[in-house]
């Protein structure tokens, strides 16, 4: 059978021994089935022939030519010879050039015509092109005349191995992948079937043919996506909690806050009361920028439940963000009878001993806390509201454990990381939808600047200044992964040039990913306490600190972060009454990246630039799929191919209309692949 085929190891592909199987394993390939689902991130174009006078530069091109001269050979120094060829057709004259090739020397027939593939680079009006590929015009084995797949690649593969790799897979499984896909589904969409789509997509036999390909790959996907959140939302919609009666008492709760509410925040807060006065639980996400006041919304949302005679529960992902919103929530209900514990992984047994105590007991009306909130021996007397806060920092699995501590209770979702609508919608479509789009009133606008190196003592010069008037500043170094020693090292060197050299009459302090959790804490309250006045850091502070004292945010080599993340970054300033910076320290000359800069500096909105960001970077991982337990997007582009969408989006509410359970037999093998895909976020219950 295919299907077992597919699961099979990838080392039982030909050509595929364990070194090779280790270097693939790095890029997720462990299955035939994932090669033969690792799209090409791009294509060579070797189908055109193009004359030598049309040569642009920069372009990867295909050229006729005859070799007009013996190959030449320059020794520029130990290690580095090149070896240039003089080629002509009717219409120009090039040079072919390569380096270090001895095995050229005798390669070449003066008076032949080979085809040629290479990069064209134009200087002084002279084309060169540079390391080509070539064949005699009538060779059988061909590396031109054709549509190349160029995989994502990592350390010593090879596109050629890559390849044959992927061929080796595909004749393999010979054409009989099981169609999933309903043919009169196929037919109304106008989708090409499964085999050949797979075989077009990575060696397209003309661009006809891939673009049939893309378009059935980019529609299952997103089909799939789509029908997965449709079924847990409907699965959601069915469950029955408790309808909470109308607070008569929160318009003087209103009054009573430090500072009146914007209209955004009055229109949230109305969305989630209306929601809690139904017995469907509440799934609501609020999407706010930094600074947009969701935590008072969230307050709101726990004093109706309270009054209800619930209790509600606030999970943030660190202990300092769950120390800070206890302090937040605390000043909120100073005035009014209601009990609030904080509850982290850092209190003694006794004192968790003692807490879940009066948890359990009712006695305790609001509880704030980490992880330590999902463990075992955490019951509650009541629960009716959940609030996770940075959703993306949770697994879809710990905001579903908080949530079976009641029965079924009311979900609030906040998030500060802003995502354009149309992608909250995918991301999030299993919950409802809330955005604060407005800041309050009095808030200073961060000041951005991109600069090189040439201005590096000049910013070290301000960073003094600030910090001699009672300041304090964020670094951030980029952390491409936790586990990247080479990275961390360069970090850690760093912090330790600035301590000692730049900064060495200031007190400066470095955290990051592999310091200790209870080490990273005290840090962070040193720096928030005003103890450290220099806070080096990748970006594990990216999410949630509140140091209103500081005012610059050096963020290096910016151009290797997003721009949605260099928006974050930025938000750990601008909390106080001061002017603050944010100094964005970029090395690359590319125009993406300088457009990417630029729109750092220009604007202070999150949505605006998480819409940029995902027109300029696509989508990868920029939503972080993975942490919300949906399939990741192989394929799909959610900026370029929203018309697939729309019509993914139409056929899956069609088909949970007519048949919630996808019980008919023409769904069977969909309904597998859809629950082998959402496995996590489904948890076997959603589709029975």
């Amino acid at each position: 059978m295919v299907s077992d085929l597919l699961a099979k190891d990838i080392k039982k592909v030909k050509g595929v021994g364990d070194a090779r199987a280790r270097l693939l394993n790095k890029l997720g390939i462990h299955t035939i089935e994932d090669m033969v689902y690792y799209f090409p991130r791009d294509y060579e174009d070797r189908t055109k022939i193009k004359k030598i006078a049309e040569l642009q530069d920069g372009e990867s091109v295909c050229i006729k030519a005859t070799v007009f001269s013996r190959i030449s050979e320059n020794k520029i120094r130990k290690g580095l010879t090149i070896y240039k060829l003089v080629l002509r057709d009717d219409m120009g004259t090039v040079t072919a050039t390569w380096y270090n090739q001895k095995y050229l020397a005798n390669a070449f027939e003066v008076g032949s015509t080979y085809v040629f593939f290479g990069k064209v680079s134009k200087q002084f009006g002279k084309s060169e092109l540079i390391s080509p590929l070539y064949e005699k015009k009538d060779a059988k084995d061909k590396v031109t005349g054709k549509i190349v797949p160029l995989y994502p690649l990592t350390s010593t593969l090879s596109q050629k191995v890559m390849q044959a790799v992927i061929r080796n897979c595909l004749l393999m499984i010979e054409s009989n992948l099981k169609e999933y896909l309903p043919h009169e589904l196929r037919s109304k969409y106008g989708l090409a079937e499964i085999n050949y789509c797979i075989r077009n997509i990575h060696f397209p036999i003309g661009f006809e043919e891939y673009f049939l390909a893309r378009k059935r790959l980019v529609f299952e996907e997103l089909l799939f996506l789509q029908l997965g959140l449709l079924s847990i939302k409907k699965r959601s919609e069915e469950l029955r909690g408790t309808a909470f009666r109308p607070v008569q008492e929160m318009d003087e709760f209103i009054q009573g806050l430090p500072f009146a509410l914007t209209n955004a925040q009055r229109r949230v807060t109305a969305e989630i009361e209306q929601d809690m006065k139904n017995t469907t639980p509440m799934s609501r996400l609020v999407q706010g920028d930094v600074g947009s006041g969701k935590t008072v919304v969230a307050a709101l949302a726990m004093y109706m439940c309270v009054k209800n005679g619930f209790q509600a529960a606030m999970m943030a992902p660190t202990e300092i963000l769950a120390e800070q919103h206890y302090n937040s929530f605390k000043s909120f209900f100073q005035k009014y009878d209601i009990k609030i514990c904080l509850l982290t992984g850092s209190a003694t047994g006794k004192q968790k001993k003692e807490l879940q105590q009066q948890i359990k007991e009712g006695i305790v009306h609001i509880v704030i806390g980490t992880h330590a909130l999902i463990q075992e021996k955490v019951d509650f007397f009541n629960l009716g509201l959940v609030v996770t806060d940075e959703q993306h920092r949770f697994g879809v699995k710990q905001r579903a454990a908080l949530a079976s501590k009641g029965n079924n209770p009311h979900m609030l979702v906040m998030t500060a990381t802003p995502i354009p609508r149309t992608l909250a919608l995918i991301l999030y479509g299993d919950l409802d939808i809330s955005i604060i789009d407005e800041l309050p009133p009095g808030r200073k606008k961060i000041n951005t600047y991109a600069v090189d190196e040439s201005k590096r003592e000049r910013v070290y010069s301000f960073i003094k200044k600030q910090v001699d008037e009672g300041r304090q500043a964020y670094i951030v170094c980029p952390l491409v992964e936790e586990s990247d020693v080479l990275d961390l090292k360069s970090v850690v060197e760093f912090a330790e040039k600035l301590k000692k050299e730049v900064f060495r009459n200031y007190k400066v302090g470095l955290i990051h990913g592999k310091i200790k959790s209870a080490e990273k804490e005290q840090i962070m309250r040193d720096f928030a306490d005003g103890r450290i006045s220099i806070l080096v850091s990748t970006t594990v502070i990216e999410v949630g600190v509140n140091v209103p004292n500081a005012t610059i945010m050096v963020i290096e080599n910016a151009e290797r972060f997003g721009l949605s993340q260099l928006h974050q970054l930025r938000g750990r300033v601008g909390r106080g009454q001061f002017q603050s910076y944010c100094i964005l320290f970029n090395n690359s000359e590319s125009k993406i990246t300088k457009d990417r800069m630029r729109i750092m500096e220009k604007t202070n909105d999150g949505f605006k630039i998480s819409e940029k960001d995902l027109e300029l970077r696509g989508p990868g991982e920029f939503f972080g799929t993975r942490q919300h337990g949906l399939p990741n997007l192989k394929i799909a582009n959610l900026f370029s191919d929203m018309d697939i969408l729309k019509q993914a989006q139409e056929a899956a509410l069609e088909i949970i209309t007519q048949d919630p359970q996808l019980q008919e037999e023409e769904y069977y093998l969909l309904k597998l692949k859809l629950q082998n895909m959402f496995e996590e976020r489904m948890n076997g219950i959603v589709i029975n």
